[in-house]
């Protein structure tokens, strides 16, 4: 925040300004620091564009990709020899998303006033996940803070492209699902009534199905404003219902359940679990913080519940691959496997490495092969909407050649 202040110097002298800080108690620290005798601190009321770019900032975005930068550069920085805070100031003077270039400013005003570096990030925790700031403390735990820092960007980008693949195969049914419905309302509002007209004025008879798709086109073009706000309500419903708890249920059901896609949900799923319980492990994180922060990570709400039976597992000191191999639905028999081996010779952590890049390596193969797969029931379901207005529009036109 922006706060207005009031001082004078030990001579006497009045000063006066403006200063960002976090809230004024810290500011009343700075400015005694500086020799300023402290009258009046009031917080300054940004309005017109001045607060416009103050809720821009505040709404602003980190994404994935610039903290997989912000990891590795500062592991380069701390690699050559610089200091923490100097590493921090470079990249703040580097950095042009506004709000990522305060939140390092903020981290690097902790840094100085005495604070760790995973506890600076901890205090933001909607810009730094909890697997960042775990394996960032472990790294000042063990005193390789460097190591620590290329792995979490490392594991970071792995999830990250695994994400990416899975979206970039689904883009491709989706602008052919979404050419079509643009192509077929436009048919629906500007061709059809043209064709009804013709029919009205010939006294054509009409089949069932003409006869839905001219009521269809009425219904559209006489309420396009009614369907339009109806069709926002029911997005906005949906999306709100989802949000809960027993809607997040629902949709990671359905996506667990999708032929085609749910085999790639699971995988990714269990790539996603042993690389970054790998990871952690790896860099020196307790097994029961490891699976805590790893269960948060993961997105779905049934891959949660198997994580939280191996928390319990693991606080009784049981091993975990059981929990895995009774969850064979959702976890290939090959994880239990392989975790009961790591579990029996002390390398869990290389282990599920392995399992990782195995379950990496085949989504990426059957993303890849999903536009060749999918390609030939978009071309079916294509030629049957094609076909069904086709037909339904051309015969009464053969039925009015029979007729003369």
């Amino acid at each position: 925040m922006e706060f207005f202040y009031k001082a004078v110097t030990k001579e006497g002298q009045p000063v006066e300004g403006k200063m960002t800080s976090s809230d004024e108690f810290v500011l009343g620290n700075i400015l005694k620091d500086q020799g300023l005798v402290v009258l009046s601190i009031r917080e300054e009321k940004n309005t017109g564009i001045s607060n416009f770019l103050k809720k821009s900032l505040v709404l602003g975005k980190v994404s994935i990709h610039e903290k997989i930068i912000f990891g590795r550069n500062l592991a380069a920085m701390l690699g050559a020899g610089l200091s923490l805070s100097r590493a921090l100031s470079i990249m703040e003077r580097q950095q042009r998303n506004k709000l990522f270039k305060q939140v390092l400013a903020n981290i690097n005003n902790s840094i100085k006033e005495g604070a760790s570096l995973s506890m600076a990030l901890k205090e933001h925790p909607k810009i730094f996940p909890a697997l960042f700031i775990a394996m960032v403390h472990a790294g000042e735990e063990s005193g390789d803070l460097v190591r620590s820092l290329a792995t979490v960007s490392d594991q970071t980008e792995k999830i990250y492209l695994l994400q990416k693949r899975i979206q970039g195969a689904l883009i491709y049914p989706g602008v052919i699902m979404s050419a079509m419905l643009i192509i077929g309302i436009a048919m629906l509002v500007f061709v059809v009534p043209t064709l009804t007209g013709t029919f009205q004025e010939l006294g054509v008879d009409l089949p069932a199905s003409t006869q839905l798709i001219i009521d269809t086109s009425d219904f559209i073009k006489n309420n396009t404003l009614l369907l339009f706000i109806g069709l926002a309500i029911f997005i906005g419903v949906m999306v709100m219902a989802f949000k809960t708890k027993k809607g997040q249920r629902i949709l990671d059901f359905i996506f667990l359940n999708i032929p085609l896609i749910s085999p790639m949900i699971k995988e990714t799923n269990t790539a996603r679990t042993a690389r970054t319980l790998s990871a952690l492990l790896s860099s020196g994180v307790s097994y029961l913080e490891a699976v805590r922060i790893t269960k948060d990570v993961l997105q779905n709400s049934y891959y949660k519940n198997i994580l939280a039976k191996v928390e319990k597992n693991v606080e009784l000191g049981l091993p975990v691959s059981k929990v895995f191999s009774e969850a064979e639905k959702y976890y290939p028999v090959f994880v239990s496997e392989m975790i009961a081996v790591g579990e029996e010779t002390g390398e869990l952590s290389n282990m599920l490495v392995k399992v990782a890049e195995f379950y990496e390596s085949e989504v990426d193969q059957k993303t890849k092969n999903l536009s060749t797969v999918i390609e030939p029931f978009l071309m079916v379901f294509i030629g049957a909407a094609v076909g069904f207005f086709a037909v339904s529009m051309i015969s009464p036109m053969y039925s009015l050649v029979e007729e003369i």
